[in-house]
């Protein structure tokens, strides 16, 4: 399906120059001689190389069409993870590259999205936020307001946080896997 030059928006996964690359970033620039163009920040799916390009909003790009399903996490050895799909019970092995950082916020039974394009794998969308245990926090200061003060806490898979001082060890928390922080103390 092609779209304008104009239409590109962040996330959107796009055929151009013969690899598939996703939107990171856009902005659309109008200069004061010659017509607007949309600046979009290209990332490659398959080796995480970066572009600038300019599409003028005449242009077309193809624009990718990917499949999505649902895959539970069996378990994990090393860094390969074996996946099973939640409706037809395939299950695949993929190493910690296409999962990526959000790796780490992965347990047992979690379910993620595998994208897929022509048959291959090309991509791996964890959840959100995802619900983990302090297992060490630092001493609360005295005096400390609790609007200003965070405190670092260690997480049950090791990952470091911020906290705000009311949070105890033990406490289960609600983290945002897309950059380790705090979000609410969770619903139990």
């Amino acid at each position: 399906m092609k779209v304008n030059g104009n239409a590109i928006r962040p996330g959107m996964v796009l055929e151009h120059q013969g690899r598939l690359w996703v939107a990171m970033k856009t902005q659309h620039v109008k200069p004061g001689k010659g017509g607007a163009y949309m600046q979009v920040e290209l990332k490659d799916i398959r080796n995480g190389t970066k572009l600038n390009e300019r599409f003028r909003s005449e242009e077309s790009v193809e624009r990718a069409r990917l499949d999505e399903d649902a895959y539970q996490l069996l378990y994990q050895e090393g860094d390969t993870y074996t996946f099973m799909h939640v409706e037809t019970f395939d299950q695949i092995q993929l190493s910690r590259e296409p999962i990526g950082e959000g790796a780490v916020f992965l347990r047992e039974g979690d379910v993620v999205k595998v994208s897929t394009y022509e048959g291959e794998i090309v991509g791996v969308t964890i959840p959100d936020t995802v619900v983990l245990a302090i297992v060490e926090a630092e001493p609360v200061t005295k005096g400390q307001t609790a609007t200003a003060s965070y405190r670092p806490a260690t997480l049950e898979n090791g990952v470091r946080v911020m906290v705000p001082p009311h949070i105890e060890v033990g406490t289960r928390i609600v983290v945002n896997t897309a950059d380790s922080t705090y979000v609410e103390r969770a619903k139990d």
